[in-house]
């Protein structure tokens, strides 16, 4: 009865031994969990976790920062202290003074929504608009700001997103891109990256500075001054010819991957990119080919007018993404930095913006596509109250203002409020991690179980934080 049951020499045998069926196990699993995606295709649709609200996102992207208390939330006691001393974060007041709206703002469709006359055309769809008036981020530093805006932190390189939607759910269409970033700034590739997940969920990028391709492909599509696309048909050789160069080059890659011990997340990407790329041949240049919309419709996004007609062509692009069944599309619109030049900067953006965004919630709508596209507009930050100089707000990132509309969100309300003066979020706080919990959810995924498992452990989009705002939701 006393004797132990085995010796400690064959305890420690036994428990190493042990690891090192646990190791091979959870290879197994995942070799499994690898053949069962590559069997369906990693682009495949899949389940949601609970009932989408939201099977598309266009995410307009504002670079730069626009200024809240100018656009979006109204500061009566801002006005009525204008060139008062500011109070500082500790509550001392210092040399800068309060800078009133440079905007008149009045309340816009039945639900009366605050909004300044910067947005004669979105106006008209205010109670669509769910506006965001509680944002808040860490660091009120573009470069810091703009990648935790797309990836949920400041300095690691994580997963976008975008490509986080696209692992969650696949896309609807297999000769497309399941993520589309258009005219995405040439130093933030972060924004629309995979990191660690396969390379086959990062974005497709259209337009950019920094990008290979033809001046007249972005001219015409409305892109950067060039564009990643624009020879995506291979004009010297026959659809025939390129499946067979295609062919070796896959078994090549196969082959390499095989002796590397069968399992290779960066040529398993290479493979899928380059399956994908020749699919997109024949699909691509009908979905991006603008010529056969009505005058009419171009004429909402304001395409033929100097001013719009850039933004327009990609906010149009972006709905034919939508009905070819792209799951997630962002748009960038760079130079909102009013350090200085506020009058002048902020209403040229916003005209070069208005008339299309008011155009693609008009069209989504019409054609039955905004009840599961969900439409984002903001920037990484807001502004101060302050101003920086004569004609300027410096950066503030503790309180600032994004809207949604579509997509499984409620019209016509403001959700969260900043203090008296628009310095920071007093109500219903939504962080960033809050409001990347919030996309997800409205797009059916939990953002707790949609992990992907890398370096020993579990990551997510949200790390460890993440409230859903329930409120918002339809």
């Amino acid at each position: 009865m006393n004797t132990p049951p085995f010796s400690r020499r064959e305890f420690l045998k036994t428990g190493s031994n042990g690891f090192g069926y646990l190791a091979f196990a959870a290879l197994a699993q995942q070799q499994m969990l690898r053949a069962n995606t590559q069997a369906a295709g990693p682009l495949a649709p899949k389940a949601p976790h609970f009932t989408q609200r939201a099977k598309h996102v266009i995410f307009l992207c504002m670079q730069g920062a626009p200024s809240h208390v100018d656009t979006f939330d109204y500061k009566p006691k801002l006005i009525a202290d204008a060139g008062k001393p500011a109070p500082s974060a500790a509550g001392r007041y210092g040399s800068a003074k309060l800078m009133p709206p440079q905007w008149k703002f009045s309340r816009q469709g039945k639900s009366g929504l605050w909004m300044s006359e910067l947005w004669p055309n979105l106006a008209k769809h205010a109670d669509k608009l769910c506006v965001l008036n509680s944002m808040a981020t860490d660091l009120p530093a573009h470069p810091q700001a703009f990648t935790q805006l797309h990836t949920g932190t400041t300095q690691f390189v994580r997963p976008s997103l975008g490509a986080w939607s696209l692992y969650g759910l696949g896309t609807l269409n297999e000769n497309l891109p399941g993520f589309i970033t258009i005219n995405p700034p040439g130093n933030a590739t972060r924004s629309y990256g995979s990191a660690f997940l396969p390379a086959i969920y990062q974005g497709t990028k259209i337009g950019g500075n920094n990008l290979p391709g033809g001046g007249a492909f972005a001219r015409r599509f409305g892109g950067g001054e060039q564009a990643s696309v624009a020879n995506i048909k291979n004009s010297r050789y026959t659809t025939e010819e390129q499946r067979t160069q295609l062919d070796l080059v896959q078994a090549l890659n196969k082959s390499t991957m095989q002796q590397g011990g069968g399992v290779s997340a960066e040529v398993e990407g290479v493979i899928e990119s380059y399956e994908l790329a020749f699919r997109m041949q024949a699909e691509v240049p009908k979905v991006m080919d603008l010529s056969k919309e009505t005058a009419a419709t171009q004429a909402i996004y304001g395409i033929g007018d100097q001013e719009t007609d850039t933004f327009g062509k990609q906010c149009l692009m972006a709905r034919k993404f939508v009905e070819a069944g792209v799951r997630f599309i962002e748009i960038t619109h760079g130079n909102w930095d009013q350090h200085f030049n506020l009058k002048a900067g902020l209403e040229r953006n916003c005209n070069a913006i208005d008339k299309p965004v008011a155009g693609l919630l008009a069209d989504l709508q019409s054609r039955g596509l905004l009840k599961d596209t969900l439409v984002i507009w903001g920037g990484e930050f807001g502004r101060t109250p302050h101003s920086q100089g004569d004609d300027g707000r410096d950066h503030n990132n503790k309180g600032f203002t994004m809207w949604m509309a579509g997509g499984g969100v409620k019209g016509g309300m403001n959700y969260g409020m900043t203090d008296d003066y628009g310095y920071e979020a007093v109500m219903n706080k939504m962080h960033i991690h809050d409001w990347h919990a919030t996309v997800l959810a409205l797009m059916g995924l939990d953002h707790e179980r949609l992990t992907y498992r890398y370096a020993g452990r579990d990551f997510r989009l949200t790390d460890v934080y993440g409230t859903v705002a329930r409120e918002i939701m339809a």
